[in-house]
């Protein structure tokens, strides 16, 4: 009768045996930890380098409107934000880089918020590092100064709720927050996982993160500001961040006026829904966004009033007309197209005609935050306009992708953001869920993992690559979505926008959950035919 082999049982060091000193501890760190350069040198596929608390995700390509950027993907362990490093040229043989240390900001480079100036700092950076030939862009997912979008929206609540009497830092302060919860360290980490040793020139107006870069060992040969005009709606913000300590010169000296919200802002402490205890009510306030095709929104008084002095056709006619068109729309309401270089032209001459105030004149959405204690995710709803019991309300359930927040040569998910929003505001009253987990809510690890595999030709299409990474087709939970969306829109009869017939026959799970919440979809709204412009 054949033995049966029992498994070897190791033999426990004594930490007396001398011979242990013989061992290569040299040698058994190397075969634990990547050298330096590990991401960027020959190595197998399937390594994932790891130093500190930085993991490499995946590399994958962008081509922006300044030129080919790499996008190398980092996930801290510990609290698991992602880290995009953006580069551009030659990194890793350069003496000087220039860089940016960017904090996302889903208000400003998504939802094409007025209220900061993150999303032109972030184009301006990019514009620096590829006229400069080579630099890094590090884009960190650290909302509202690290504190995530509830502490920032908070923030916003408090701020609209006083009138802009109470700055940013004072709100801060006020809910026991320090004026900045980020954490540089990943930065380090990167740099020598992607084997740089080069001096940085850093692009920013604040002076913390160059300490923060020097208190990691690295090296700033110098800084360059990044600074625009302000608008009404981000002055008061900018005014704040230079009483704390930003560089910046424009706020105090601008002859811009700050506006106001158009409806008061009442503050609430965080509440959970009754309907759906996993969600914690957060804040709520007033977000300008940019119009889309420079059609701006305007009342029927407010259209009376501006041209109830000068005929319209004053405004029209000439070789530069300042308006370019204009149409009648739903509620006695108007969209007024405008020109914005023929009226930034005839505001030289002409600083005070009521005409210029189109060039401020935003739409006004409402920015509902929730808490999600299941998933421990922010989720956000924009509301326009109050629906009535015969409205049928505008719905969009839109999937952000992070890369869309970049100043990409093709947007078609920030299009889709914009022909959402246009129907909406064209419609009156409507509302907008962000699925912010990229990759149909695999996150955005799987659909960088995807990129680079269908980029490597290690999978054919994404569909491959989902197999391979083990991940369904549809993983978001449109069941949370639909809930958060029934609290704002009441009535059961709606108007669905989707990207096209095939998406919607191609996730089911959508329909049945409109199904189990008693939502009637009266109209379909298809994307798939619509251009967007900016």
């Amino acid at each position: 009768m054949p033995s049966t082999a029992l498994p070897s049982i190791p033999v426990p060091v004594d930490p007396s045996d001398e011979s242990i000193l013989d061992v290569d501890f040299d040698a058994l760190i190397a075969e634990l930890q990547h050298a330096t350069g590990a991401v960027v040198a020959p190595r197998p596929l399937d390594d994932r380098p790891l130093y500190g608390t930085t993991l490499y995700i995946a590399t994958c390509k962008l081509d922006t409107r300044f030129g080919h950027f790499r996008a190398h993907i980092f996930q801290d362990i510990i609290d698991k934000h992602y880290i995009i490093a953006l580069a551009f040229g030659d990194i890793v043989n350069a003496t000087t880089l220039h860089t940016r240390l960017h904090s996302s900001c889903v208000t400003s480079e998504t939802l094409r918020g007025c209220d900061c100036d993150c999303v032109q700092q972030l184009e301006g950076a990019f514009k620096v590092i590829a006229e400069k030939g080579k630099g890094i862009l590090f884009y960190l997912m650290q909302e509202g100064r690290g504190v995530g979008y509830v502490g920032k929206a908070r923030d916003r609540m408090l701020v609209q709720a006083s009138l802009d009497q109470l700055s940013t830092f004072a709100a801060y302060a006020a809910m026991g927050l320090k004026k900045d919860h980020r954490n540089y360290e990943n930065i380090s980490h990167i740099c020598y996982l992607l084997g740089i040793t080069a001096s940085f020139t850093v692009l920013t107006n604040n002076p913390d993160k160059v300490d923060a870069m020097k208190a990691q060992g690295l090296t700033v040969a110098g800084t360059e500001a990044l600074e625009f005009e302000p608008s009404p709606f981000n002055l008061a913000y900018l005014t704040s961040k230079a009483a704390g300590g930003h560089i910046l010169k424009r706020p105090s000296a601008t002859l811009v006026k700050r506006a106001l919200p158009p409806e008061p802002v009442v503050p609430f402490k965080p509440y959970a829904l009754p309907e759906a205890r996993r969600f914690i009510y957060s804040a709520s306030y007033f977000l300008p966004m940019k119009p889309v095709d420079n059609d701006i929104l305007l009342t029927g008084a407010q259209f009376n009033d501006l041209f109830k002095h000068d005929a319209m056709s004053r405004y029209t006619a000439g070789p530069h007309p300042l308006v370019l068109s204009y149409h009648a729309i739903r509620e006695n309401r108007f969209f007024v197209r405008i020109s914005v270089d023929n009226l930034n032209y005839f505001k030289r001459d002409n600083p005070d005609d009521p005409i210029l105030d189109l060039l401020t004149t935003p739409y006004w959405f409402k920015v509902h935050v929730y808490y999600d204690i299941v998933t421990s995710q922010d989720f956000v709803v924009l509301t326009h306009g109050t629906p009535r019991i015969y409205d049928l309300p505008v719905v969009r359930l839109h999937s952000e992708s992070l890369f869309n927040r970049f100043p990409l040569r093709t947007v078609e998910n920030r299009d889709k953001m914009k022909q959402s929003v246009k129907h909406i505001v064209t419609y009156g009253v409507g509302a907008m869920l962000l699925l912010h987990n990229d990759g149909r809510g695999a996150g955005f690890g799987a659909y960088a993992t995807d990129r680079m595999m269908t980029e490597t030709n290690q999978a054919l299409s994404s569909d491959e690559a989902y197999r391979k990474l083990g991940v369904g087709y549809d993983s978001r939970d449109y069941d949370s979505s639909i809930i958060l969306l029934r609290h704002h829109i009441p009535n059961e009869k709606i108007q669905m926008v989707m990207n096209s017939p095939a998406s919607l026959v191609k996730k089911p799970e959508y329909a049945e959950a409109l199904n189990r919440h008693k939502i009637d979809v009266e109209k379909w709204i298809f994307l798939e035919d619509e251009v967007g412009h900016d």
